[in-house]
């Protein structure tokens, strides 16, 4: 029996309450696996797979970003990071749920499962936190190029500059997440680049905290993000013997259709990371937990978390 529990901290802005969850399994946890949700969705939208890996033993626990699910709706704003200092505010905040777990529990291995903006996090938690924690899976990550990222931070920062930080931008969203959309023109919905299920676009779109959109100090925020960790020479200062395990589908557009995810990947090999692996499903979009062969994805992660527990690999 999986037991479920919520509570909140202090973020790192000095102002709002962090509400975060927990999946607590029966008898002593194998390990701790921290979700890191991506944009305009919240960590509860993981539950079934934070069940199933509770039901086989794993503490699963997560955190609702600055303007994301309930720690969203406490502040009256969503799709909205902060003044200043956004992104960083944001990771302080998923770090400081993992200091609160590893005390807590401060002889488990730990793992970091991050998706979309929330595997921008991980990476940079990877980087900014070397060697804390025993593996990180990515999934639905990408890597757009410099220059898009450049005129993205400008256009996004122009904007800010202008008053409009808080306000939704037609025009950022129509290149970001509409751009996304028309790789499956002709849509049914707005959403159907997340999945090929239908009741998966249906459920994310009457889902009430899903259906905001990025504001232009949040997307400025993550373009700040995305620099940091497409840097090459950021990447070296993460412990090389963190095992990091990719997944994506490959037609995922935030990943490229697969290229992005594969750049990354050569990315973290060129950086000197000795235990990379890399899974692209045939046909699967942007949230594979999602997809329709969501059961075998569930599988292939608890197996890769299972093969890289300290006493498996010693074992080994």
């Amino acid at each position: 029996m999986v037991k479920t529990t919520s509570f909140p901290y202090p973020s790192a802005d000095g102002v709002h309450q962090i509400y975060a969850a927990q999946w607590i399994p029966e008898g002593e946890p194998k390990a701790v696996v921290q979700m890191v949700h991506g944009i305009c969705e919240y960590v509860e939208r993981y539950d079934r797979f934070a069940r199933f890996l509770a039901q086989r033993g794993y503490l699963v626990c997560g955190e609702d970003h600055l303007g994301h699910g309930r720690t969203g709706k406490a502040e009256g704003i969503f799709g909205w990071f902060s003044e200043e200092e956004g992104w960083n505010r944001v990771l302080t905040d998923t770090h400081h749920l993992t200091e609160q777990m590893r005390e807590k529990w401060p002889r488990l291995p730990y793992f970091l499962f991050g998706h979309s903006m929330g595997s921008f996090l991980t990476r940079h938690a990877l980087i900014r936190w070397p060697g804390e924690v025993t593996g990180a899976v990515l999934s639905g990550t990408g890597q757009e190029s410099a220059p898009m990222i450049a005129a993205g931070k400008s256009l996004s920062g122009l904007l800010k500059k202008m008053g409009k930080g808080r306000e939704v931008s037609p025009l950022i969203t129509k290149l970001s997440l509409g751009a996304y959309n028309r790789k499956f023109a002709p849509n049914r919905t707005r959403v159907d680049w997340l999945s090929r299920d239908p009741a998966v676009q249906d459920a994310y779109l009457a889902d009430p905290l899903c259906t905001f959109l990025p504001t232009v100090g949040m997307f400025r925020d993550m373009m700040e993000g995305l620099t940091i960790i497409g840097t090459p020479a950021n990447l070296t200062k993460m412990d090389k013997n963190t095992p990091v395990f990719f997944l994506s589908g490959d037609r995922d557009p935030v990943g490229q259709m697969g290229k992005g995810v594969e750049r990354v990947y050569r990315l973290f090999k060129e950086a000197g990371c000795k235990d990379v692996t890399l899974r692209l499903y045939r046909e699967g979009r942007h949230e594979m937990l999602n997809e329709c062969n969501y059961e075998q994805v569930q599988k292939d992660i608890l197996n890769w978390i299972e093969t890289h527990l300290p006493a498996r690999k010693e074992a080994i």
